[in-house]
Parts: structure tokens; C-alpha cells; sequence
């Protein structure tokens, strides 16, 4: 009966064990679940298109910027048309008492001097209701590029420092060269002074515009040189304790870039507004929204994105460090 009564007791403590190592492992999971969870970006949703909801998708972010800001936008190139218009981000801009933010362009348009560039900002109207600062209109710098497999550093305008923070204010559409822009293309590449654009256009091989285009990298190049460079600028930012915020109309949906004198119409209807504090994250909403389109022109613009090789800018941004591909929607009422 001792004999019987002791294996018992073995059994139920050999039973407890395994009970608390079960919770255990159980309360580990969990914890693992929760950290997945929390590393998922929000990002803000809202279909309708207005000044309305522009400023409150911005006011969603609860993040208010501070000091000088900078609203970082395509002016778009004179004959384009898909541009952000003035009647629609103007509001935001003067609630913000923002400027705008542009560099001059590598390729020969109305964009690559200061004189032009100002003139077409002029005929686009962005100069009714804010300032328009060509940053690079008085030289550009190099800030540093950590870690990167293409750029060495960054060049940008040497305006860029005069700001306490930037709304990141992208016109989501297809691009000829990246697939797309949104929040990454305008970091990088909008961010960038004349000759960076030919960096990283070139992907670290030439800062000269006049023989950037008869060096071209390959296509992988120049997409992973963009997300080096949108992370050079966000890490400059960040480590003067200076903030970006990210927003992405996503209207007049044409294959081509604002930057296309000739832009074509566009394939498929506007699909809204978006915004985060993830720049990566927020693109990635934009692709996967296209994606999931059932509109027929939205086969146009995955194939243009898709042969430019435009999505692995966002995996190559993440592993970098830049953000998330993972997030979760929360749409406005």
C-alpha cells in the first residue's frame, strides 16, 4: 500500500512538472503572438478624397510636427497632370504652416534649374498658398548611407537642415524607371539633390546627370539604391530627433510618374489616402490595394510595377531596417 501510494505520488509530481512546463511554454507563445502583433505598422485608411479628410487622416496619426515643417511633394513636371493639386493639400499644408519641399530633377525638362523649377511650381499653384523651397538651389551635402550594398552616402540639399520636421506628402501612381511612387520614391529620389538623383539613379556609379543615362544599372540596383536612400534620410532625420510623417494620395492612378511631361490617364479609379509613421508600410498598403483591385485597368499598373520589379523595394526596405511589410488597416469613418 506505501509502495502503491509512494509511484503515485511520483506520477502527480511528474504530472505537475509537466503541467507548469506546458504553461510555461503556453505564456511564451503568447508573448510571441503579442510581439508579432505589436510590430505590425497602422496605417490609416479613408476612400473618400477631400481636404477634409486629408487633414483628418493626418490628425489620426496623433503625432503633431513641430518646429519648421517641410511638406515634401511632387511639383510635377510642366505638361503632367496628375500631380497633387493646391485646392486639395492646401488646407493641410497651411494648418501645418508648411513649406514645400523639392530638389531639382537630373533629367532636362522645367525642372532642372531653380528659375524653371520655381516658374512651374508657379503655373501648378502651390506657390498661392505656401512657400516652395528648392533645396538644393544653394548646393547640396552628403549624409550617410549605413550599411548600404549600392550608395556610399546620400547627397541631398543643403536646405534640407533648415526643417524640424517633414510630412512626407506622396501622390501614389505608377513610375517608368521605379514601378511606382509613393512614400519610398519620394524620400528617396524627391529628397535628393540634382546630382544625388544621378547616384542613385546609377546606383552609387556617377553623380553627373550627363552621363547618368548611359549608365544604368541593373534594374535591382537602382530599386535597392532608392530604399539606401529613403532610410539615409529617415535615420538623418532621426538622429537629430527630428520627424517624418508619411502620407499617400492615391489618385489619378496612371502608369506614369508626376514627373512625366506626357503622362497617360489614368488605368483605374482613385483608391483613397493613406498614411503611417512606417513609410514601408504605408507603401505597402498602397501595392496591396492595387493588387486587390478587381478594376480592369489594374492590370496595367501591375504590370508596369511588376516589370520594373517595383514590389521588391518593399521586402529590401524592411530588411534594412527602414520598416514593416506588416501592418494593420484601420479604416476612417
Amino acid at each position: 500500500m506505501k509502495y502503491n501510494q509512494k509511484r503515485i505520488n511520483i506520477i502527480l509530481f511528474f504530472v505537475l512538472i509537466i503541467s507548469l512546463i506546458t504553461s510555461i511554454i503556453g505564456i511564451k507563445m503568447k508573448s510571441s503572438d503579442e510581439r508579432k502583433i505589436e510590430t505590425r505598422a497602422k496605417v490609416y485608411y479613408v476612400k473618400d478624397i477631400s481636404p477634409e479628410n486629408l487633414i483628418k487622416i493626418y490628425d489620426a496619426l496623433g503625432i503633431e510636427l513641430k518646429g519648421k515643417v517641410g511638406v515634401k511633394v511632387s511639383t510635377g513636371e510642366a505638361g503632367s497632370r496628375g500631380y497633387l493639386k493646391a485646392d486639395l493639400i492646401g488646407p493641410l499644408v497651411q494648418k501645418l504652416n508648411g513649406t514645400i519641399l523639392e530638389c531639382n530633377t537630373a533629367y532636362a525638362g522645367r525642372r532642372n534649374t531653380v528659375e524653371d523649377h520655381m516658374k512651374v511650381a508657379e503655373e501648378h499653384g502651390f506657390t498661392k498658398f505656401a512657400d516652395v523651397d528648392i533645396m538644393d538651389a544653394e548646393g547640396e551635402k552628403k549624409i550617410p548611407v549605413h550599411n548600404g550594398k549600392h550608395l556610399k552616402y546620400n547627397l541631398v540639399g543643403t536646405h534640407l537642415d533648415n526643417y524640424d520636421s517633414i510630412l512626407n506628402l506622396a501622390h501614389g501612381k505608377g513610375h517608368a524607371m521605379g514601378g511606382f511612387g509613393a512614400s519610398l520614391k519620394n524620400q528617396s529620389i524627391g529628397i535628393a539633390s540634382r546630382n544625388g538623383k544621378a547616384y542613385i539613379h546609377s546606383a552609387g556609379f556617377t553623380e553627373d546627370p550627363d552621363i547618368l543615362w548611359s549608365n544604368l544599372p541593373e534594374q535591382q540596383a537602382f530599386i535597392e539604391s532608392m530604399a539606401e536612400a529613403a532610410k539615409s534620410v529617415s535615420d538623418y532625420f532621426a538622429s537629430q530627433g527630428k520627424q517624418i510623417v508619411y502620407i499617400t494620395v492615391m489618385n489619378f492612378l496612371s502608369v506614369d510618374c508626376d514627373c512625366d511631361a506626357h503622362q497617360t490617364d489614368p488605368v483605374m479609379s482613385d483608391l483613397g489616402i493613406v498614411a503611417s509613421t512606417d513609410p514601408v508600410a504605408n507603401d505597402q498598403a498602397f501595392v496591396d490595394m492595387i493588387y486587390a483591385s478587381k478594376a480592369p485597368g489594374a492590370k496595367k499598373l501591375q504590370e508596369r510595377i511588376d516589370r520594373q520589379m517595383g514590389r521588391h523595394i518593399l521586402p529590401y526596405a524592411e530588411s534594412i531596417g527602414l520598416g514593416t511589410t506588416k501592418y494593420e488597416l484601420i479604416e476612417l469613418n
